[in-house]
């Protein structure tokens, strides 16, 4: 589940719901990143409240939950700011963060390149957080907006790859929808 910032009780909430992992917006340091991890594990690993909620069964398989809780539970981080390139290695070598998800349009326009995804400044920002995760063996992710604009990530080893969002992709559609009956 993406979180709509780095907050102990938003993760705890979406990790007591149920989801087996959290994606955070704007992690710009390893110490943020150190903190997501914290809040999404138990202790001694983290610094997770424990609580009866749904992701464990209402307290039916609380044992087998806690037991596994901290090896499954998936922490991805969101690199979409200048300020997370410039420490992008301490952020790609920070324990139990599972993978990065690149925001390629907050990154750009953090640049001073807002929407210019092939400005060879945003280009070479992505792939200075591509090596690095790569070279720390963390999975990679990122936003695109098209399955076209997603293959030459794919051909990368991007695992966790957005193509579209809900709104583009019904945009689209009644676009198509318009231009048929344009056409009749």
């Amino acid at each position: 589940m993406r979180v709509h910032s780095l907050d102990e009780i938003t993760i705890k909430k979406a990790l007591d719901s149920g989801a087996s992992g959290i994606i955070v917006p704007q992690i710009n340091s390893a110490k943020q990143a150190a903190q997501a991890v914290a809040f999404a594990k138990y202790p001694p690993q983290g610094q997770r409240g424990v609580g009866i909620a749904r992701a464990q069964d209402y307290g039916f398989s609380f044992n087998d939950y806690i037991e596994q809780a901290n090896d499954e539970i998936v922490v991805v981080v969101q690199a979409e700011h200048a300020e997370a390139v410039e420490n992008i290695q301490a952020i790609a070598t920070t324990p139990d963060v599972y993978g990065v998800f690149i925001g390629p349009y907050d990154l750009s326009a953090s640049l001073g390149k807002m929407g210019q995804l092939d400005d060879p400044i945003v280009v070479n920002a992505i792939e200075h957080i591509t090596q690095n995760f790569l070279t720390a063996g963390v999975k990679l992710g990122v936003f695109t907006t098209s399955a076209e604009a997603a293959i030459p990530y794919i051909e990368r080893d991007f695992t966790l790859i957005t193509a579209g969002t809900d709104t583009l992709l019904l945009g689209k559609c009644g676009r198509g929808i318009v231009g048929e009956i344009k056409e009749r």
